[in-house]
């Protein structure tokens, strides 16, 4: 078996495109939160139409059999005053991330939703429920705020800094300062979204050959 070299490339390298590169269009971006966040609405309908029967599928702090609804909280709220807070920063977050394609859309968000359910399953008293889209909306956040600081993209930064100046006054969600919101879900949430950051975005500006 022979095996020739390559010949030496006489301009710029230029990265191939992997699938977590690929943008996703204005449409297909509003489309899939614009989804995600109907479902939740109906969701609530039916959990107010049935005296809160999906409050069971929340997360059953320091419960063994309570793991799994880490998965299935993020899509439940305690009441319509609580998703419509939450509607606005889910819809303006995940639709700036989304743009920036499906895979890292969905590595931000599973990251997110996973470190911020364990830490508030560990975290929170035992015998009390979490639920809520609001730890992921963290990790959305700081995704947003730290990916330009390891993607170093003009673009990227721009954003960040936009977001921090707006919405920055949220990251004060990770202290105890409120009774009945879940700090320690919020805390994960923003600790996910740096770690997504790193590992989605720490190699963009380090391409190999």
């Amino acid at each position: 078996m022979s095996w020739t070299s390559p010949p030496a490339a006489t301009g710029p390298y230029r990265a191939p495109s992997t699938p977590s590169s690929r943008r996703m269009g204005p449409l297909s971006a509003a489309l899939l939160i614009g989804g995600l966040l109907a479902l939740m609405w109906v969701l609530e309908l039916f959990d107010q139409s049935t005296g809160g029967w999906l409050d069971q599928y929340g997360i059953h702090a320091r419960e063994l059999d309570g793991l799994p609804e880490i998965f299935s909280a993020p899509l439940l709220h305690a009441g319509f005053d609580h998703l419509i807070g939450n509607s606005v920063p889910f819809a303006v977050f995940g639709f700036i991330i989304a743009l920036g394609g499906f895979a890292r859309w969905l590595g931000s968000t599973l990251i997110s939703v996973v470190v911020s359910g364990l830490t508030a399953w560990l975290l929170t008293p035992a015998n009390t429920i979490v639920l809520g889209a609001s730890g992921l909306i963290m990790g959305w956040l700081t995704y947003l705020i730290a990916r330009g600081a390891f993607d170093r993209r003009p673009i990227q930064i721009i954003i960040g800094v936009a977001v921090l100046l707006l919405y920055g006054g949220m990251i004060w969600g990770v202290l105890p300062t409120e009774a009945g919101v879940s700090w320690q879900a919020h805390l994960g949430g923003a600790i996910g979204g740096v770690i997504a950051a790193r590992w989605l975005h720490g190699r963009a500006a380090r391409p190999t050959r």
